[in-house]
């Protein structure tokens, strides 16, 4: 794989809650780069800058999977990660400054700095992360500038600074240090590493080749943005991201469920259960999780019946059998919570109270009501209740399966009535107002596919092709007075959007329109990366760059397209 830039994905690891970005906060990026936490938040801990006799020095930075390089002339520093705790950082001709990197408020906030007598460590105290980072020197020449301050004062540890040869250890520590083993050669370091991330690439995609140039990067993104249990996170899982955006939102997850799910299983079926660890007594699934939140306030789509449906064809061996009865209850709780809990008595549609339960936060469908029965509700609702159907049958409760399998039908057979007015599905308010838009969320029921009849497919197929642009499938039509290129949901090209109506598109036989779809996708990913989403017209990355599950999507379409050619 080669080099990529550490400005765009972060040089982590798997299971690692650490990275090295100069992205230190939301949408900001510092000059030098930092050890970023991504416990309570995402904090940029400490400042990592290349020195030589006392002077910063400019540097080219590369990195790969696994090692992080900075050099100058003849002097080099790099680092890896000899355990998702553990950062070995190893350097000649050039030294390195570690300095504490938050802002502080207060004098008893912030990172203490201190020398450990007991192991001759240095160690800075994080306030804000709740954790020790600790150096301890393996060779060369070490010292520190400010031992025991707090507040502004500065807090260092200078190494190599004279030039010659050294290397340390950085390890995240929770309370005490635990003594470690024999440190292996920085050589091996790397090469565990190596081995490590081409395994996991080596079993997600096992088939890339010369036509899906993005695929390893692609893993990487997910390899690099998974973390251990830790917090309210209670199994391995893959965050949105390592930069600005890393919690765990209660839609994104499936993506990456499904991108996992045919080389690596378990960790497939942990992004499934990860969010539904916390579903509430009501059946609702948090908005978002984090290792120190969890965030209720609002819902995300109810998209799960449909990436179980898939899960069933990408999972060796379909489902596991075991967890069949667990599962239905789990997507049982979680329908009902929408047909008891957001659905107006007496009337047959549920709805958003906000564009962010739909997880289109401001799309134009919520531009003039907030509260609003959206035929894409409606539609994950139908698949749902037919997920559920086929589940309750499986674990031996066929009056479930009949109810369910007429729930759906009624609700289908309402949607059609009500809401579609012959070219396109209408939102509209709970006192029954429609609303049609330019908005690619009015026609998200083309992920139906085959449920839907033969001339609405087709006029829904049609509809698509018209927000289809030379990078993808446009949010918001570009001809639309609402139209944004960098607005969110209203206008730039987003990931889970592509795979639902690609999916809905395929399933329902308009097979060239979804090649097409894929294909761009495809070919946007591997022009401009993995951003959370991309300009419409340009193709540019924008916002977060390093989002997981758009890596998921063009693992996922590119797989596929590799199994068609």
């Amino acid at each position: 794989m080669d080099d990529f830039s550490v400005r765009e994905i972060p040089f982590s690891c798997q299971g690692s809650w650490m990275g090295i970005s100069p992205v230190v906060a939301l949408a900001t990026y510092a000059e030098d780069l930092h050890l970023v936490s991504h416990r309570n938040g995402m904090h940029a801990v400490l400042q990592l800058a290349p020195v030589l006799s006392g002077a910063r020095v400019p540097t080219e930075v590369t990195a790969n999977p696994a090692e992080l390089t900075w050099s100058a002339g003849r002097g080099r520093v790099s680092a890896a990660f000899e355990s998702p705790s553990s950062l070995r950082i190893s350097g000649h001709g050039l030294g390195l400054r570690i300095a504490a990197a938050d802002a502080t408020l207060t004098p008893f906030t912030g990172t203490y700095f201190f020398h450990d007598p007991v192991t001759s460590s240095y160690v800075f105290t994080s306030y804000e992360t709740g954790h020790r980072y600790r150096l301890t020197c393996l060779s060369g020449s070490i010292h520190g500038l400010g031992v025991g301050a707090l507040g502004k004062a500065e807090r260092a540890v200078v190494i190599g600074d004279d030039g010659g040869e050294w290397e340390l250890v950085l390890e995240e520590l929770t309370t005490a240090w635990k003594r470690p083993s024999i440190h292996a050669r920085f050589a091996e370091v790397v090469a565990a590493s190596r081995r490590a991330f081409t395994a996991f690439t080596d079993a997600v995609a096992p088939w890339r080749d010369d036509r899906t140039p993005a695929a390893e990067l692609a893993c990487y993104v997910l390899w690099s943005a998974t973390v251990q249990p830790s917090g309210f996170i209670q199994r391995p899982a893959v965050l949105m991201s390592k930069h600005w955006m890393d919690k765990i939102w209660s839609w994104d997850h499936c993506f990456n469920a499904l991108a996992l799910a045919a080389g690596s299983p378990g960790l497939a079926w942990d992004q499934l259960q990860v969010v539904f660890d916390h579903q509430t007594d009501e059946g609702a699934l948090p908005d978002s999780i984090t290792h120190a939140e969890i965030l209720h306030n609002f819902v995300k789509p109810p998209i799960h019946g449909w990436a179980v449906n898939r899960l069933r064809e990408r999972l060796r061996g379909g489902l596991p059998g075991a967890e069949l009865p667990r599962l239905y209850r789990q997507l049982a709780a979680w329908t009902n919570f929408w047909l008891d809990h957001r659905r107006v008595p007496g009337q047959p549609f549920a709805h958003y109270e906000h564009g962010n339960d739909s997880g289109w936060d401001n799309a134009t469908v919520f531009g003039e009501q907030r509260l609003v029965q959206s035929a894409d509700l409606t539609a994950f609702l139908v698949i749902q209740m037919r997920e559920l159907a086929r589940l309750a049958g499986e674990i031996g409760d066929a009056a479930a399966a009949t109810r369910w399998a007429r729930e759906a039908d009624t609700l289908l057979a309402a949607m059609l009535t009500h809401l579609w007015d012959g070219s396109r599905f209408a939102s509209r308010a709970v006192d029954g107002t429609p609303r049609t838009t330019a908005s690619l969320l009015d026609l998200m029921p083309i992920v139906l596919g085959p449920q839907l009849p033969d001339d609405v497919h087709a006029t829904l197929t049609t509809n698509v092709a018209r927000h289809l642009t030379s990078a993808g499938l446009a949010t918001e039509r570009p001809d639309s007075p609402f139209y944004e290129a960098d607005g969110y949901w209203r206008g730039p090209v987003w990931a889970p959007a592509t795979i639902l109506i690609e999916d809905g598109l395929r399933r329902g036989g308009a097979t060239e329109l979804a090649d097409l779809v894929s294909a761009r996708f495809r070919a946007l990913c591997e022009k401009s990366g993995f951003a959370e989403n991309f300009d419409a017209l340009t193709g540019q990355g924008l916002r977060d760059r390093a989002y997981t599950w758009t890596a998921s999507a063009y693992l996922l379409l590119a797989a596929e397209a590799v199994e068609r050619a």
